[in-house]
């Protein structure tokens, strides 16, 4: 899975999420791109699971960007843990996403194709995200 090579410190705070993205909220690489709808943390594992879609539906004729990095760890503690007891270990690393930020970007495939793929990952993702085309 994604992780941080190194960090300054072992665990966070969960944060809050600013209102709307004020980065990243354009595409910049490919033609198609899913932009997210609603603040939330997109773990490791659904970035990995999206990977593994666009791995296969480009091949070698398309190419895609991940534009959203885990580097947020998240902790959680084992079950019937009592109360008091500190903070629990990291369990994953989740990517902390605000309404408006482009998540994934296709290029060099036909738009039919590429509006299936992203269908297909935006269902393996835990946050709502629409499908935007650049505009030339």
């Amino acid at each position: 899975m994604l992780a941080p090579k190194r960090q300054k410190y072992r665990k966070q705070f969960r944060g809050i999420w600013r209102k709307i993205a004020t980065k990243g909220d354009e595409l910049n690489f490919g033609s198609y791109g899913l932009k997210a709808l609603e603040p939330g943390w997109i773990k490791d594992k659904e970035i990995e699971a999206a990977r593994v879609v666009f791995a296969r539906a480009t091949k070698k004729v398309g190419k895609f960007w991940i534009r959203i990095f885990p580097d947020k760890p998240f902790t959680k503690k084992p079950p019937e843990v009592t109360m008091g007891a500190g903070k629990g270990d990291v369990a994953y690393f989740v990517a902390s996403v605000v309404p408006g930020r482009v998540l994934f970007e296709i290029d060099g495939l036909e738009e039919k194709e590429s509006l299936e793929v992203l269908r297909v990952v935006a269902s393996k993702l835990s946050v709502k995200t629409k499908v935007i085309k650049k505009t030339i």
